[in-house]
């Protein structure tokens, strides 16, 4: 078939390798001028299945409130808010019942374990060398801290994932660098989970797709899709005429912009952007810097190391101007690194090697991600991955592909469709 990816973030990415890896003849258009330039460019590279769960959880809308006025809040709301903004809040809110929860945890868990075993299938296979190291630590300042992980520890052990409850002392052991300064109770150890570098290995997989036969179009934007002739898209390259290309089937991994292509179709779907930032910076003493990656569980700050450099990610943020940095949200960040690895990088106002990062996650409101036809002939889907999107991607794209192929998916993919939220 000849099909069109629009987007080219990791799921895009991964979705054109799939494709054209089976034979299909993919075009993929980027508004950008590069992949991984939106939500995949600095997030933390965390790989951590067990804890990819539905931000819509019971409790949450209860700490959110709480968290309003909070210096340190990792969940935050920015004025001003939308109407579509207020509408998928309260969409979150009504997914936060029990039940609800703890289907669209099982099934975002389901496909993140698949995501990793595929992960390291297209790392091993086709021999990609990125930045990546073993082990997630994350690190519990009080007993408030060690009583508060505890569900996730039951979620963990019900997925049967690896993990070892430790004291300050053995988790120093795990991470020598953590500041002696800074008293802590204790961590947990999940040896099986990983970082990587998630914008390098879009740009390798994007080298390995286009060996595959697949054309990347960047530079060019993607009208909204037409009801009439929906796999025939009308793209414009920078200021050029815009031009009509038709295809055999369509996948939409736009990011939050893909609701605006789907709209004409008559499908709505709720994608909201939950923003998240990060710091990236050159290590100054490699000594002094993490082996892998952590999590603060209080703040939900991770910090890691990306081979020369150290990142720091955290905060959710609704609302605001997409194109002002927070300064509270920041703070939180550089406290943290200082908290843990005090001296690990370059942070001074000289250093114009210092990244600090916002981007855009494309979330839906219950958790999971949407995947597979949408009802539209010709017209798929692979979006709503939200802070998950790197934990999800490989997998997701095999499903797609398989999908699209007409093969059963080697992943039970009940709860992961498009029916889930127009039913």
């Amino acid at each position: 078939m000849r099909i069109a990816v629009i987007g080219a973030g990791i799921v895009g990415v991964t979705t054109a390798y799939e494709l054209a890896a089976d034979g299909h003849e993919v075009t993929v258009f980027e508004r950008h001028g590069a992949v991984a330039e939106e939500t995949s460019f600095a997030n933390a590279g965390v790989v951590a299945p067990g804890y990819v769960t539905p931000w819509a959880a019971p409790g949450m809308p209860a700490k959110v409130l709480k968290h309003l006025f909070s210096r340190h809040a990792p969940v935050r709301i920015s004025w001003p808010l939308s109407a579509a903004d207020l509408r998928w809040m309260w969409q979150w809110r009504q997914a936060c019942r029990l039940d609800t929860y703890l289907a669209n945890r099982e099934r975002m868990q389901r496909l993140a374990f698949y995501s990793r075993e595929w992960l390291h299938w297209l790392t091993d296979s086709l021999q990609l060398e990125y930045d990546r190291s073993p082990g997630y630590l994350v690190l519990l300042r009080s007993e408030k801290d060690q009583r508060m992980v505890q569900p996730s520890l039951q979620v963990l052990r019900e997925a049967g994932v690896a993990f070892h409850e430790i004291d300050a002392e053995q988790a120093r052991g795990v991470e020598p660098a953590l500041n002696p300064d800074t008293p802590f109770l204790g961590a947990v150890h999940l040896p099986d989970d990983e970082v990587g570098n998630c914008r390098q290995f879009a740009i390798l997989l994007k080298r390995a797709a286009a060996d595959a036969g697949a054309r990347f179009e960047f530079g060019t934007s993607v009208r909204p899709l037409d009801r009439a002739s929906p796999t025939t898209l009308l793209v414009q390259a920078g200021d050029a005429t815009p031009r009509q290309q038709a295809f055999h089937a369509v996948v939409v991994c736009g990011g939050v912009e893909s609701a605006q292509l789907l709209r004409p179709l008559g499908l709505r779907l709720p994608l909201a952007p939950v923003h998240g930032y990060s710091i990236s910076a050159p290590i100054h003493e490699p000594l002094n810097a993490p082996r892998s990656a952590l999590m603060d569980e209080r703040y939900k700050v991770a910090i890691t190391r990306l081979g020369r450099r150290v990142r720091v990610a955290g905060s959710a943020e609704i609302g605001g101007d997409p194109r002002r940095h927070r300064a509270a949200a920041l703070r939180t960040l550089y406290k943290v690194l200082h908290d843990w690895f005090p001296g690990a990088a370059q942070l001074s106002n000289t250093c114009a090697a210092v990244q600090e990062w916002k981007g855009a996650r494309p979330m839906l409101p219950d958790g999971p991600p949407v995947l597979g036809a949408t009802g539209v002939p010709g017209v798929w889907v692979n979006l709503g991955h939200g802070s998950s999107g790197w934990a999800l991607s490989c997998g997701s794209a095999r499903v797609v592909a398989d999908l699209m192929s007409g093969h059963v998916p080697l992943l039970d993919i009940e709860g992961l469709g498009l029916e889930r939220l127009l039913g």
